[in-house]
């Protein structure tokens, strides 16, 4: 039976409570629904959480006009001429600019069109929802102790917490609001940063900073590593900062930042060696806590790591019987895709329904950079360590035909076969859009195809995805 099929007669009678409206939450709910049982949503913010509201879809609508922006910026080199382009031939008047206060006007009401979306999905699926802030009261108990729907009590035959994260901060870098800044404040920016110093290089930091740089601020990024993304694949790092240096961007790597101060209106980052950096806002982008405090999970039994995060297994159960966890609170691995994948399986678990464990290995995500970089499976630095055998080669973008017509200058397909088998394990893309290109390797990888597999399917000539078809054959003759 598979997670679409008829719902199981156990299920009919099942009430389902989900603390939280992300994706975990709103996902699982879809699911048990469809399964038959009596569903409850509590949520605090607005359905779609801080994913549709002030996290992922907002970053990506801003980086969204961000990219259009570079491209326009590299046009010349197509031979478009524009008035106030960067090439020498073109007009400095009539400057392509940003309307930052439109450009947040529309990140904030794609983000509440997407939110109102989701609601009238469960809504129409039958899911009640209570808008408020919620809590355990034991294993079975869900209770709104503020907001609109106060004082309501859903008793449950199970539970799935799937309350998300916030961003963490520093003791000495507090945010106002104003100046100095999380990433889910810079949507009330109405006016471009003249100079923006973004605290932190990992994933958020590094997006923040080149959509800021892209729209036309000048850019500090304070980075407490050697490199920046520090999490990511080595190459893909070094083209990305080489990238953000080549477009002026001012990149401080082994820069930890001890505080950030507001003087009026400009803010003052100090670093741990004594040195400043000063800039009329700062984005801090340390990471992120999980937002499970005071919601009860330790008088319902339910276990909770050193940093806060929800312990669950592979099919998402926690400690407790009958409460399940899901999303960025469970600390497994911070992506969308990943909590809402996390809230299926709980649902189909839970309900009797096939199921299958979650697993990480073919999971794909994606740095939203320009170019981006897209990632699945092991990793080289695993390959390298020998924790895992595998094959490695890398084909830059620079000799793909459809590369050099776009003006591609930067990037790479790598691939990763198991040694022996040529089974593909992994794979790395930066490129434009290499959100959409990692794809045919994780179906490569979910389904583990052989090397050969795909190396023998058609690609388009020309195009950026005949670069992972070579990959793939080349492979083939590092086997032999």
């Amino acid at each position: 039976m598979s997670p679409t099929s008829a719902s199981p007669a156990a299920a009919k009678a099942t009430r389902v409570a989900v603390l939280g409206g992300g994706p975990g939450g709103y996902e699982a709910a879809l699911v048990a629904a469809q399964l038959g049982a009596d569903v409850t949503v509590v949520e605090r913010d607005g359905l779609g959480g801080s994913t549709v509201l002030t996290d992922v879809v907002p970053s990506k609508t801003l980086i969204a006009t961000a990219e259009l922006m570079a491209t326009v910026d590299g046009a010349s080199e197509l031979g478009v001429r524009f008035p106030g382009g960067t090439a020498p031939d073109t007009e400095p008047e009539g400057a392509v600019s940003v309307d930052l206060a439109r450009v947040h006007a529309r990140v904030k009401a794609l983000a509440f069109a997407q939110s109102m979306d989701v609601r009238a999905r469960l809504e129409k699926e039958g899911v009640r929802i209570l808008s408020g802030a919620g809590a355990l009261e034991g294993p079975q108990t869900l209770v709104v102790r503020e907001g609109e729907d106060e004082g309501a009590r859903v008793e449950a035959d199970v539970v799935l917490v799937s309350v998300g994260a916030s961003p963490r901060t520093l003791p000495d870098a507090q945010p106002d609001g104003e100046r100095i800044l999380t990433w889910k404040q810079v949507y009330d920016l109405t006016e471009l940063p003249e100079h923006l110093v973004v605290v932190g290089s990992g994933v958020t930091g590094a997006e923040f900073a080149n959509a800021y740089d892209a729209l036309g601020a000048h850019v500090t990024l304070v980075s407490s590593r050697d490199r920046v993304l520090p999490g990511e694949d080595a190459d893909a790092a070094e083209v990305l900062e080489g990238v953000f240096r080549r477009r002026g961007m001012d990149v401080m790597s082994r820069s930890r930042a001890q505080s950030v101060r507001r003087h009026g209106d400009r803010v003052v980052v100090t670093l741990a060696d004594g040195r400043t950096v000063e800039g009329s806002h700062c984005i801090v982008a340390v990471g992120a806590v999980p937002n499970t405090a005071g919601i009860g999970l330790e008088e319902a039994g339910v276990w909770t790591s050193e940093s806060g995060h929800v312990d669950v297994d592979k099919v998402s159960r926690t400690s407790t019987r009958g409460v399940y966890a899901a999303g960025d609170c469970t600390g497994v691995f911070p992506l969308a895709s990943v909590a809402a994948m996390q809230g299926r399986i709980a649902m189909w678990h839970a309900l009797g329904d096939t199921v299958a464990p979650l697993k990480l290995r073919s999971v794909a995500s994606t740095v939203f950079t320009s170019p981006e970089i897209a990632t699945v499976g092991w990793t080289q630095a695993q390959i390298d360590s020998g924790e895992a055998q595998g094959e490695i080669i890398k084909l830059p973008l620079s000799t793909n035909a459809r590369a050099k017509m776009l003006g591609i200058h930067d990037g790479f397909v790598k691939l990763f076969c198991r040694t022996g088998s040529g089974t593909v394990i992994g794979g790395v893309v930066v490129a434009p859009r290499a959100s959409e290109l990692i794809f045919p390797v994780t179906l490569a990888v979910e389904k583990r195809l052989n090397v050969d597999d795909v190396a023998h399917a058609f690609t388009i000539y020309p195009s950026l995805s005949g670069s992972i078809a070579e990959a793939a054959r080349q492979l083939h003759v590092t086997g032999e």
